[in-house]
C-alpha cells in the first residue's frame, strides 16, 4: 500500500471517530492550490495533528492556522459547495510537498453515506483561497 492510499484510509476510518474534519486557513482564505493538471484541491485532515504538521513543515503552508470543521457541516454545506466550485478533496496530505489524494466530493460523500444519523445534502458555502 502506498502512502497516500494508507493516509486515505486514515481519512475513512478516523473522521468517523473524530465527528470532525480540519482544514488550514491563513488571512486569504483556505488554500486550494492547482496540481499539474491544473485541478484545484482543498485539503483536509482526520487529525489537527496532521494538519499542524504540514503546516509546520511545508514553507508554503507556514504561518496558517488550523481550522475544525464539524462533520455535519463539512458533509452538508462543504462537499457540496466545492462540488460547484470544481474542486477536489485533498485526503490527509503529508510529506514536504504535503501531496497525497485529490478526490471528488461526491466521492468522499459516497464513503460517508452509510454513517448513522441524518445527512442532508442542503447546498452550503465554502470560501477558498485564490491563485
Amino acid at each position: 500500500m502506498s502512502l497516500s492510499a494508507a493516509h486515505s484510509a486514515a481519512f475513512r476510518r478516523e473522521v468517523p471517530q473524530e465527528r470532525r474534519v480540519w482544514s488550514i486557513r491563513d488571512a486569504a482564505g483556505f488554500p486550494a492550490p492547482r496540481d499539474a493538471a491544473g485541478n484545484r484541491a482543498m485539503p483536509f485532515w482526520s487529525k489537527p495533528t496532521r494538519a499542524k504538521r504540514v503546516v509546520g513543515t511545508v514553507a508554503a503552508y507556514r504561518g496558517f492556522d488550523v481550522v475544525e470543521i464539524p462533520f455535519s457541516d463539512w458533509l452538508d454545506d462543504w462537499l457540496p459547495g466545492l462540488q460547484r466550485d470544481g474542486l477536489l478533496v485533498g485526503v490527509n496530505w503529508a510529506g514536504g510537498r504535503a501531496t497525497g489524494y485529490d478526490v471528488a466530493p461526491a466521492r468522499i460523500a459516497e464513503w460517508f453515506a452509510e454513517l448513522p444519523g441524518p445527512i442532508s445534502r442542503a447546498g452550503g458555502r465554502t470560501a477558498r483561497r485564490a491563485g
